[in-house]
């Protein structure tokens, strides 16, 4: 369905975060036919949320009663935290009323020419980062929507001819009707099984997106072996992190075919992991067919905040933010970003049934070695749960501390650091425990950190 289609339509929608205040605008301002006729949501709602999103008359739908009153709606728009495959939602796509998202009304109307849209389980936001980068570096017009960036239905009056590079999330592809025209994958870990249900529909909704009209050409990460295995066939596929393709070496310089194109230090994101997303960023630029890739542009592009960010220097020691790292794949990569330094790290968050025995295994190897030891420092919720894995590894008990909390972990990390250590941030784990998000937990350690 397109956004075009809604409007005179009665609108039901499920949330009320930035998509769906995007789309509430966007009705208001486009469609004056169409009405928001009820707004679900879980727990408790301000009284006048229907005022806020310009529909004072929508009816408020609650715990326990979401489904019966959407099913009188003629589309059921729901926001990206709501899973596509709760209970309730199966009932009223079963009563016949589609149910998608903001994002996909726009992908509709918008069609897959020149657009790209950037998935992964990790990676994707500094990916579709770097890739707005390159492609402005060359002259191109070049939006940033998404996760990243705006609302996508704010680009309802852009240039058709501009490339929009669209950072999609697993939630936003369970239900896509319409791929982009590029279809760019970093990794595919485990990650959201609460949200998906199982690992196997994790992967299969994330994946899907190779598979939807308007793909043309899947920029895949060839070093995932995992991916690597769940490509589809019918996908036309462009690997980067393999030999005859955009590669990236141990140190970070990036190569092609090969052949050193930017050298170790000078693109400034540390680690391997961000060295294959310029990859993905290059490999995706020459999809569009942009040749030669503008690879020394990237040497003036910063990291994004919260993905290995520093935020303090003092006295010697060095603080590092890595709160986007929910899983612990992204803490053994941003832990492989200092593997010369003793790392201080601050690791747990929410449970989301993470699997930490290789990171426990890295923590026991890292803190018997004399120049790069590891301590952990373990946060609510899931950090007892990696402090005994780590231990049960042979991790000395003098290597790992417990912590009641963000707070007090700095307060641990600064009587332990020496001058010439890493605190770093890398929690492997979600925010939601004890924070709204990754930000606002970065923003804390920062101040933390600094204080």
């Amino acid at each position: 369905m397109r956004f075009s289609e809604l409007d005179g339509a009665h609108v039901g929608v499920w949330g009320a975060g930035r998509e769906i205040r995007s789309l509430a605008g966007q009705l208001r301002a486009r469609l004056p036919r169409a009405q928001i006729a009820v707004i679900a949501h879980d727990g408790d709602a301000a009284p006048d949320l229907g005022g806020q999103l310009g529909f004072p008359e929508a009816r408020l739908a609650g715990p326990g009663e979401q489904a019966d009153a959407l099913m009188r709606c003629e589309i059921v728009v729901r926001s990206p935290g709501v899973s596509a495959h709760r209970a309730e939602l199966v009932a009223v796509r079963q009563a016949g009323v589609p149910v998608t998202t903001a994002t996909a009304l726009w992908l509709a109307e918008r069609g897959s020419a020149e657009v790209v849209g950037v998935t992964g389980t990790k990676g994707k936001s500094t990916t579709a980062a770097l890739l707005a980068h390159l492609l402005r570096a060359r002259g191109h017009e070049t939006l940033l929507a998404g996760n990243i960036g705006a609302p996508a239905l704010d680009l309802l009056d852009a240039d058709a001819s501009a490339t929009a590079v669209v950072e999609l999330s697993s939630f936003q592809i369970a239900d896509l009707d319409v791929g982009p025209r590029i279809a760019v994958v970093t990794n595919v870990y485990r990650e959201h099984l609460d949200w998906h249900g199982s690992l196997d529909r994790y992967r299969a909704d994330k994946l899907r997106l190779l598979d939807l009209p308007g793909v043309e050409q899947c920029v895949l990460n060839h070093r995932d072996e995992v991916l690597r295995g769940l490509v589809p066939a019918s996908a036309a596929r462009r690997w980067f992190g393999a030999p005859d393709g955009w590669d990236a070496r141990e140190d970070g310089a990036l190569l092609l075919g090969g052949e050193l194109q930017l050298a170790a230090g000078e693109l400034r994101l540390r680690g391997v992991h961000n060295a294959l997303n310029a990859c993905a960023a290059l490999t995706a630029v020459e999809a569009l067919g942009i040749r030669p890739a503008p690879a020394r542009e990237l040497a003036g592009f910063e990291a994004l905040a919260h993905r290995l960010q520093t935020v303090a220097e003092r006295d010697g020691v060095t603080w590092v933010d890595d709160s986007i790292s929910t899983t612990p794949e992204s803490t053994l990569a941003a832990l492989a970003s200092f593997a010369a330094a003793p790392v201080i790290l601050l690791a747990g968050g929410q449970d989301r049934d993470q699997d930490y025995g290789a990171l426990a295994h890295e923590l026991a190897r890292r803190a018997s070695l004399e120049h790069a030891r590891a301590t952990l420092v373990a946060m609510p919720s899931t950090g007892p749960r990696l402090l005994a894995q780590a231990l049960a590894a042979g991790m000395p008990a003098s290597g790992a501390i417990e912590s009641a909390g963000l707070p007090d972990a700095v307060a641990h990390a600064r009587a332990l650091a020496e001058p010439g250590s890493v605190v770093l941030l890398s929690p492997a784990a979600p925010s939601f425990d004890r924070f709204r998000d990754f930000e606002q937990r970065g923003e804390r350690f920062a101040e933390l950190a600094c204080a």
